[in-house]
């Protein structure tokens, strides 16, 4: 993931009025800033003022072409701003109370909202099987069975479904129980040990709403949420109603790039979400002030207030929600993406505040991810710095360094699939944890601002903090070993485990990309040698088996590597992989490896029993092992399985 960090402009605005000093004293860990954070009045003059220096610089450094802002303060709207463009091409503003963006997975607190009132009119067991609720089974881990409070925290232990989550292609949209029926992801942890973030359950959620009400998912969100709150520009309808369909904003992967297609989500509880910024400030203000107009106070309670922890001191999930805790506040909220578009809400409980941002560009170097985490993080530090700055003691620098290292390694994430090509994603994207040359944490994932990686302290045994933010990391040890951690960031959705030895990029790659080229060469010197005999007018001192093996293992090596090629061309579009694709590539990439190893095989052979020259003997114990390693990877990453599912 990309960590590129924009920087805020949260300088203040008027230097005629001074802050109040909110922080009683000054910080005494070595940790904390050097002086108190001067907190300003949430006003709505104050956040108008701040959101006009931050955004229009930060879309426009970005490449992103618009973004709403919604603000909301004490059961109110304190401020909703629109930034940039809807749609370039007609020069259509961002209407904050009009304009339509797609909110990826925050419209999951949408279903997670259903499910809880489902809960709260006795429908709906929190711990109860959920194949109780189902008309098809899905098959017991272990023996246990999921539950619904596992599928709100994440913890069902699902791998990751990658399938038709989201298309640009109309035609492959499917109904929310097609495409829960038509194959079930595997589960890779047992129920709620693991977070690991999936669409897939919170697609069963919805589901689950559905059968239990009797009433169609969509059509339940509009009856029971949408109508309540008097939010007219919503719809999780596909595509989206002729009424709203003018007012939906147009995706970009940047501002300076051709739009992209409308974006299906057949998971659709877990994802196909349209809605004003205005309407997120209504749903805002229902859950700050103890879901009216939804629910119970009670029901929000449990919903908003029981976290499932995992790894100590960093955040955790609630009923949905994430906590996303900053400087000593309670804070919840939830992430969306799509391929286009992206946000992010924070409710400061205690506080009864809301922050919502939703933008229609994916950005430069995946911008609007730093983005709206800086918008989140200075609108905390502006707002509601902590009231007491934490006095954190620290570790010796012999035990850190020590405890530095036993992190070093490769880690994967617990959120993934385990299905076909994405073994091979998987290796791709391994997190590599290293020490600078000072002894220091290096997590290559987690970088400041400005793209360098951030320093971390340890606070206390296996907890670090980076030395100057907020963000906080555990690490879990079993005999003597770190098995597991994760961060403030990542924590309330999915952790890290540490990588097989048999899986582990440091080495895989490598002797991939090695192999790789020793294909290459082998090819390359099959016309370059002929040219070479044309020249000096030779003959290829081979005939029989030998000389049909020396142009087979040439010809097989490119057709190995065309299949090579083949899958980095299916998987450039993963929204739209086409099964006869997968198909194809799969069947003949099984031909062409098994062929090519005979062939290796034979070639060693007889470069041995005719007693050739000891470079040839040395090439063909090379093309041997590099035929090897290409096998290797082929079975052992998904991409002979001989599967449509991934």
């Amino acid at each position: 993931m990309a960590w590129a960090m924009l920087a805020a402009l949260t300088g203040d605005i008027a230097a005629a009025q001074l802050p109040a000093l909110r922080s009683d004293r000054a910080p005494a860990s070595p940790l904390a800033t050097a002086r108190p954070l001067l907190a300003h009045d949430l006003t709505k003059l104050d956040a108008d003022a701040w959101l006009e220096g931050f955004m229009p610089y930060a879309l426009r450094t970005g490449d992103i072409a618009g973004a709403v802002v919604v603000i909301v303060k004490d059961g109110a709207v304190l401020t909703q701003r629109g930034f940039g463009l809807a749609d370039l091409k007609s020069r259509t503003l961002v209407d904050p109370d009009r304009t339509l963006f797609r909110s990826g997975s925050v419209g999951k607190l949408f279903t997670w909202t259903a499910v809880m009132q489902q809960v709260e009119a006795g429908r709906i067991d929190l711990d109860a099987d959920i194949n109780t609720y189902l008309d098809f089974k899905i098959p017991l881990f272990e023996g246990r069975p999921i539950t619904m409070r596992q599928i709100m925290t994440h913890t069902a232990g699902f791998e990751e479904r990658n399938k038709d989550l989201i298309t640009s292609d109309k035609s492959r949209l499917t109904s929310i129980e097609r495409y829960l029926k038509s194959w079930t992801p595997r589960r890779i942890y047992a129920p709620g040990t693991t977070p690991a973030y999936s669409n897939y359950a919170a697609a069963l959620a919805g589901y689950i709403v559905q059968r239990v009400s009797g009433v169609p998912f969509d059509r339940y969100v509009e009856q029971r949420i949408f109508q309540p709150l008097d939010m007219r520009h919503s719809t999780f309808r596909q595509p989206v109603p002729a009424s709203l369909n003018a007012l939906m904003a147009t995706g970009y992967p940047r501002a300076s790039e051709e739009p992209g297609k409308f974006e299906y989500a057949s998971a659709a509880p877990a994802g196909s979400l349209s809605l004003s910024g205005a309407d997120m400030g209504r749903f805002m203000i229902a859950h700050l002030n103890g879901g009216a107009g939804l629910m119970r106070a009670d029901t929000a309670r449990t919903m908003h207030d029981t976290p499932t922890t995992i790894l100590p001191h960093v955040n955790r999930m609630e009923l949905g929600f994430f906590e996303t805790n900053m400087n000593g506040r309670q804070i919840i909220g939830h992430l969306g993406d799509t391929a286009l578009f992206h946000g992010a809400v924070h409710l400061f409980m205690n506080e009864g505040v809301g922050l919502y941002i939703a933008m229609n560009s994916t950005g430069r170097n995946g911008a609007s991810t730093p983005l709206r985490l800086g918008l989140f993080e200075d609108f905390a530090n502006r707002y509601f710095p902590s009231l007491r700055p934490e006095e954190l003691q620290g570790v010796d620098a012999k035990t850190a360094a020590e405890h530095a290292r036993m992190m070093v390694g490769q880690w994967r994430s617990s959120r993934r699939s385990e299905a076909g090509v994405m073994r091979m994603v998987g290796v791709l994207g391994q997190i590599t944890v290293s020490t600078n040359a000072r002894g220091e944490l290096v997590v290559n994932v987690l970088r400041t601002p400005g793209g360098a990686p951030r320093t971390w302290v340890e606070v206390s045994p296996f907890l670090w903090r980076e030395k100057y933010g907020h963000e906080r990391l555990s690490a879990k040890v079993e005999n003597g070993r770190i098995v597991r951690w994760s961060s403030d960031f990542f924590s309330p959705f999915m952790v890290f485990d540490r990588v097989p030895a048999k899986a582990s990029a440091t080495w895989v790659l490598p002797a991939f990309y090695a192999a790789l080229s020793v294909l290459l060469l082998t090819l390359l010197q099959w016309p370059a040698a002929a040219l070479v005999r044309r020249r000096y007018k030779a003959s290829l001192p081979l005939t029989g088996r030998a000389r049909a093996t020396y142009h087979g293992i040439r010809a097989t090596a490119g057709l190995a590597l065309g299949v090579m090629v083949s899958w980095m061309l299916i998987l450039s579009d993963p929204m739209n992989i086409s099964d006869t694709a997968l198909w194809l590539v799969q069947v003949v990439g099984a031909i062409v490896f098994a062929v090519l190893a005979a062939l290796a095989v034979s070639n060693l052979l007889f470069a041995f029993r005719q007693r050739r020259s000891w470079p040839d003997k040395a090439a063909a114990v090379v093309i041997v092992l590099a035929v090897g390693m290409v096998a290797y990877v082929a079975t052992t990453f998904g991409l002979v399985d001989m599967t449509v599912h991934y």
